[in-house]
């Protein structure tokens, strides 16, 4: 592996450090280590990295192609805007555990078997979890441990997927599933990734769990992983017609709740569900032009997110506030921070010579090319939902509308270059596509900017604005609580507390008082009686027969004299007798 570098163990290995770092030098190792796996990534050769064999198995701890390398570089891209993001931060807490997500990420993207993509997979759960406990409060501590339940137990069905497909097919080695009826373990599996990928009824965790985190960890967590997700969707199940209308439906699911949210991060995290559908539909239709768009419009939606959620987390972090009924008129105090974030929200609201535009296109298109007709549509709403919220309705209502008065400032000098370099990023993919074009697995033979695509995609996007106008006070968010699917099992843990500390403890307290008055007594009896019986009886016949033993050993020994005619007449007589025996037995 010397020409190869794992950018996992860059960031991995290199969170140790991080602690016993203070000041100006942690700063520029912060950003170093981002800097060297960009590097590390750009000068990847495809290939097999790694081989081993582990318990009689094949593991290959790094497969190069470009569809990995294509991932694995905004993810380093973002690993280096999160990183300037979060500078200010003097806890070292928080850059450890982005760090081992960000590495654990990419070792989820280079894995070529599963044992290692599971580790890897597991890695991230636990890392992603420790920026949300570190926003501290019991809020987030709750929201932190369910979404730890919902990934470990996510991470047995994967792990049992695993174990199945792999004893079904005799080897661990990660790659498209077999053409045909899926196994059970292939099942498994697939519902491991679209659990990471938020795919409702799945999704609870993700709008539950990312506006309960820190302002800078809910930045990482926007972007990998339901990303990886995708990644691993679109190694693995390319072409499953599932993945079709379940990617339609998230699109439109995201859309619908994020109409009824008041939270502004938790209504960015419902438009993660609705953007993620894309990519997911993508990977179902499963042609190149599906699966390049999928993976470019994962690589657009990293950057143009993370813009978001900086965003949203920059107002978080000088109000205080972050419900669009506690909000607006920070226009006046924040203007780079509004024209910043609305960049954004013109690339996820698909605005041409910005991101969106160039990539979910390209899904769209794919579906057409494909004859889907109720995925374009579905798509299509979606997008002119994502403009509504994202790219109205939020902005409006948290930096324009009524003015609350707030005491407002622009962040900190580094929160403002990382979303201005996230900013750069959105314009130059929008208006030089083709450098990303020329990352995709495939080659890519789609032009975005026609006239045809312009003038329907800015039709959609006016109309849409004319709508926010004319029913703007229909749109006034309101301070309520939307219920999800984590409603079930937020409401089944609460049944399993009172089973457990009610009717089963009562149960166990019914048992251990019948066991103290009755059975145990009898049961001490019974071993009482056993010691005697033991005693008196097993060990008088084993001692008996043990004296036997020795006694004839003693006679044994003192007639072995040591003289041969002794012997030979011990000998004689035993043959005079064995004789007389056979003789009396014969007749």
């Amino acid at each position: 592996m010397t020409e190869f570098v794992h950018p996992a163990l860059l960031f991995i290995v290199g969170a140790v450090p991080i602690a016993f770092l203070n000041g100006a030098i942690r700063k520029a190792y912060l950003l170093l280590i981002p800097v060297l796996a960009i590097l590390a990534v750009l000068a990847m050769q495809p290939g097999s990295y790694g081989a081993a064999q582990f318990l009689g198995q094949d593991i290959l701890i790094a497969k190069v192609d470009k569809l990995s390398i294509v991932f694995a570089t905004v993810f380093t891209i973002m690993a280096l805007i999160g990183m300037v993001y979060a500078l200010h931060l003097t806890e070292a807490g928080q850059h450890v555990a982005a760090f081992v997500y960000v590495g654990s990420a990419l070792g989820v993207v280079f894995a070529g078997d599963y044992l290692t993509l599971y580790l890897f997979w597991e890695g991230m759960a636990f890392a992603s979890a420790y920026l949300v406990f570190a926003q501290g409060g019991e809020k987030a501590v709750r929201a932190a441990f369910r979404y730890l339940m919902v990934h470990v137990t996510g991470g047995v069905v994967l792990l049992g997927g695993v174990v199945l497909h792999g004893l079904a097919t005799g080897s661990f080695l990660f790659g498209p599933i077999e053409a045909g009826p899926m196994g059970a373990g292939a099942y498994l599996i697939l519902a491991g990734f679209l659990l990471n990928a938020a795919v409702p009824p799945l999704n609870a965790w993700l709008t539950d769990a990312y506006p309960e985190a820190t302002v800078t960890g809910a930045v990482f967590m926007s972007a990998f992983t339901t990303k990886t997700a995708v990644y691993v969707l679109a190694r693995a199940y390319p072409g499953t017609e599932l993945l079709v209308w379940l990617g339609a439906g998230m699109a439109l699911y995201g859309v619908v709740y994020a109409v009824l949210e008041n939270d502004c991060r938790r209504l960015l995290a419902y438009h993660i569900v609705s953007q993620v559908g894309y990519m997911v539909a993508g990977v179902g239709i499963g042609t190149e032009l599906a699966v390049n768009g999928a993976t470019s419009h994962a690589f657009a939606h990293i950057l143009y997110k993370a813009l978001l959620f900086m965003g949203a987390g920059a107002v978080i972090y000088v109000t205080g506030r972050r419900k669009l009924t506690e909000l607006g008129g920070l226009y006046r105090t924040m203007p780079l921070t509004v024209a910043l974030y609305m960049v954004g929200a013109f690339a996820i609201s698909a605005f041409p010579f910005f991101s969106g535009f160039v990539t979910k296109s390209m899904v769209v298109a794919a579906a057409g090319e494909d004859h889907r007709a109720l995925v374009m549509l579905a798509l299509t709403m979606a997008s002119s939902g994502t403009f509504l919220h994202t790219g109205l309705k939020l902005p409006y209502y948290m930096f324009f509308g009524t003015d609350r008065a707030l005491e407002a400032r622009e962040p900190p000098g580094n929160m403002l270059a990382a979303m201005a370099i996230a900013a750069a990023l959105c314009i130059a993919i929008g208006v030089f596509p083709q450098t990303l074009y020329a990352l995709l697995p495939y080659p890519v033979d789609f032009e975005p900017y026609t006239g045809v695509h312009i003038t329907e995609s800015l039709g959609v996007l006016m109309f849409t604005a004319l709508g926010f106008v004319l029913f703007l006070k229909a749109l006034d968010p309101e301070n309520t609580i939307s219920i999800d699917t984590d409603w079930f099992y937020r409401k089944g843990a609460r049944f399993f507390m009172w089973f457990a500390e009610r009717p089963l403890a009562r149960y166990e307290k019914a048992v251990s008082d019948v066991s103290e008055t009755a059975a145990l007594p009898l049961l001490h009896g019974t071993a009482r009686a056993g010691l005697r019986a033991d005693l008196n009886g097993v060990d008088a016949v084993v001692n008996g027969v043990a004296r036997a033993i020795l006694d004839g050993g003693g006679t044994l020994r003192r007639l072995q004299t040591g003289v041969v005619t002794h012997y030979v007449l011990a000998m004689v007589a035993g043959l005079i007798a064995a004789t007389a025996v056979f003789a009396v037995v014969w007749q």
